[in-house]
């Protein structure tokens, strides 16, 4: 079966832009393809800063001629109604219908429709110019002599050349024929711009891959980082150190050449006073370059950088090594300008003196002056709910409220919770906002704070994501609780909450670092008391925790069967679920299941339909013996459970509560709860009522899947 190769090649496209391009244009086409009748076995895209190219195998030469009759109304329908099935048919006139007749349903017009199958050719040639000018970049750009016209070509950068061949590997392939503003598509594309800019004629995609290759173009970006990462390791290596790896940047390096060649530059020792992180993000925000620490040491980087260049120069990469190397010095000079000044006494530091009274700040200490700028500026946090300093009040409030429950010592959750933003205002974090937190931990250290009150500065952000870490520092804690706390009451105060896939403040985030911290470091935390009237923001967090309960692969009938609208202590829910699903997985649990189940289904029957249920059990209406051991049975399991959930043994709840199984089976085998008796039937009833609360103790059984 034929094989289709189309490549786009233009000016160099955004590193960031072009994997999510490539798939696009995959979807696309192979998308529209199929829809015009078309099938393939498979399709790969590729993508290098210079082209986007597609490879489809096994696609079908021609699509199927198509037959169908399409019914339409009785011949005696409106008129409106037989002109809509003309539409829906494609055809101009009832004249071109047939009339078909039914015993039962009378006359009716049939549309007999047949499509003759078309040439891949023709069905690729018309595809593929609406894909390129409809393609959805995130930005685009016009160019040349006739961009002025309207419709005329939009694309990310101009667009070069187009590469269009088909055909089995048996035969020659053809070039398909399709022109797009002046650009005719052809079977030539061309390698790399300085190494080989001549014109390459190719047939299949096997030989426009060697043949770029001989080009200096490596086409598929998996193996440029392949390449990358494995030159830049020895490289590091030979010259005794290790490379620092990072996929972020390996993934945009290799977005930017097409001739990976990994090269060394150097920058002078006195930049390692700088701390390693800030050397890290000036070197590859820059420069898109890699930085290397001496062999076996984790905390410290040496005065080398690796480098990708996308040439092979003469000199071996002398020069460009040296180039890079005078541009990674000028911005270190700036990073160690911001960082030595961060250290040093702020200019207006008589203006500080009330904002540093307010907070208990020492305008001696380097952040400590930060922090009272920030207040004392009147940086804005949100319109609605205040500036940074008024913020920080609150998170040192709720921060000393919070220290007991967590374990932490309020003084220092307090110290922590007042200079845990004070970095926002430094040079560095200036710079590098990705610093914040990380900047913030220095400084605290460098000025002898103590150890958690530093590791709070850093770690209150945390949980970033559902891959980042949770901090065990009882200080931390402590501080992340508040800071996440305070953000979502406040919001929730003035309405501004998430809708659809819209979170423009990160709420969901915040919840569920709430949950993590929480359910992680095993704290029982009222949450009731700090959202107040917010009821909706405590669903907001039910939410959340049943996300990350089912990320660790919990049944979410499980979940739902445990959380209430008044549950507000998460850890608590969670112990639930974990003992619930313990306790179902035994013959025990199984069987108390089915029996609770169905004395909750008949209970809620019967209420539905107002049956009158009995407000307590009153044992002189007990007709059967069954019907007294499972009475018994439940006044034990009640009370033996109650006790155990007070001690927070839900296990311990759940096994009391398995001493009703068989008195449950028994009564239901031996007793008709619809007795003829009115006072029986609603004292019996009142028992399953009974069995319902013990049970809900724990759980509403009726929940519950199985």
């Amino acid at each position: 079966m034929p094989d289709l190769l189309l490549e786009l090649r233009s000016e160099e496209i955004p590193a960031r832009m072009q994997r999510k391009a490539a798939g696009d244009l995959r979807k696309m086409l192979t998308d529209s393809l199929v829809e015009a009748g078309l099938t393939y076995e498979a399709a790969r895209e590729y993508w290098t800063p210079r082209r986007l190219t597609l490879d489809i195998r096994g696609l079908t030469a021609r699509s199927k001629d198509i037959n169908e009759e399409i019914k339409g109304p009785s011949t005696s329908a409106p008129e409106q109604a037989v002109q809509g099935f003309l539409r829906k048919a494609g055809l101009s006139s009832i004249a071109e219908a047939h009339v078909h007749s039914d015993p039962k349903k009378g006359d009716f017009y049939v549309a007999h429709i047949s499509k003759p199958g078309r040439a891949a050719e023709q069905i690729i040639a018309e595809l593929v110019p609406g894909i390129i000018r409809n393609f959805p970049w995130p930005k685009s750009m016009r160019w040349g002599p006739s961009s002025a016209k309207p419709g005329s070509l939009r694309w990310v950068r101009p667009l070069q050349s187009i590469l269009c061949t088909f055909g089995p590997e048996t035969e020659e392939p053809v070039v398909i024929d399709f022109e797009i503003d002046g650009i005719r598509s052809g079977n030539i594309t061309y390698g790399h711009r300085f190494h080989a800019p001549d014109a390459i004629t190719v047939r299949r995609f096997d030989d426009y891959v060697s043949k770029l290759e001989a080009a200096k173009v490596v086409l598929d970006a998996d193996r440029r980082k392949e390449i990358i990462l494995a030159d830049a390791r020895n490289l590091a290596f030979a010259n005794g150190l290790d490379l620092v790896e990072d996929e972020g940047l390996l993934e945009e390096v290799s977005g930017l050449v097409e001739w990976p060649v990994v090269l060394m530059g150097e920058f002078e020792e006195a930049f390692l006073a700088i701390p390693a992180e800030v050397i890290r993000l000036t070197i590859r925000a820059n420069q898109k370059c890699f930085v290397t620490r001496p062999q076996g040491v984790d905390d410290a980087l040496s005065n080398r950088f690796i480098l990708t260049a996308n040439i092979e120069a003469r000199d071996g990469g002398k020069e460009i090594a040296h180039g890079n190397g005078k541009v990674v010095r000028a911005r270190l000079s700036d990073a160690l300008y911001f960082w030595t000044t961060d250290q040093g006494d702020l200019p207006d530091l008589a203006e500080l003196e009330a904002s540093a009274e307010k907070f208990g700040l020492d305008l001696k200490k380097p952040l400590d002056q930060r922090m009272a700028r920030l207040d004392h500026l009147g940086v804005t946090f949100h319109a609605k709910l205040g500036t940074q300093g008024e913020r920080v009040e609150r998170i040192k409030r709720l921060a000393e409220e919070l220290a007991p429950i967590v374990g932490a010592d309020p003084a220092l959750a307090r110290r922590a919770a007042v200079l845990a933003k004070a970095d926002l205002t430094t040079e560095v974090v200036g710079e590098f906002p990705e610093l914040q937190g990380a900047m913030g931990r220095k400084y605290a250290l460098l000025q002898g704070e103590h150890a958690s009150v530093a590791a709070a500065a850093e770690e209150h952000y945390k949980p970033q994501g559902p891959s980042d870490r949770v901090s065990s520092d009882p200080v931390s804690i402590t501080v992340a609780l508040a800071d996440k706390l305070d953000m979502l009451v406040g919001f929730w105060a003035i309405d501004e909450k998430p809708t659809g896939s819209k979170d423009p403040y990160a709420l969901r985030r915040a919840a569920l670092g709430v949950v993590r911290i929480l359910v992680e470091n095993d704290i029982r935390l009222a949450l009731a008391a700090i959202v107040g009237k917010a009821s909706d923001l405590l669903s907001f967090f039910h939410d959340r925790l049943k996300v990350y309960l089912r990320d660790q692969g919990a049944r979410h009938d499980l979940i739902d069967a445990v959380i209430t609208p008044q549950s507000d202590d998460l850890l608590q829910i969670v112990r639930r679920v974990e003992a619930l699903g313990a306790f179902l997985d035994t013959e025990d649990g199984k069987n108390l299941l089915a029996g609770t189940k169905r004395a909750a289904n008949i209970l809620a029957a019967e209420e539905k339909k107002k049956t009158a249920v009995a407000e307590t059990v009153e044992p002189a209406l007990f007709r059967a013996d069954t019907e007294k051991s499972l009475f018994a049975a439940v006044n034990q399991a009640e009370k033996q459970a109650g006790e155990a959930i007070q001690n927070d043994d839900f296990s311990g709840a759940l096994l009391a509560l398995s001493v009703l199984r068989e008195p449950v089976d028994s009564f239901f085998e031996h007793v008709l709860v619809n007795d003829e008796d009115q006072a029986v039937r609603a004292n019996r009833l009142a028992l399953l009522a009974r069995i319902r609360a013990a049970t809900g103790q724990v759980a509403d059984f009726s929940r519950i899947a199985g």
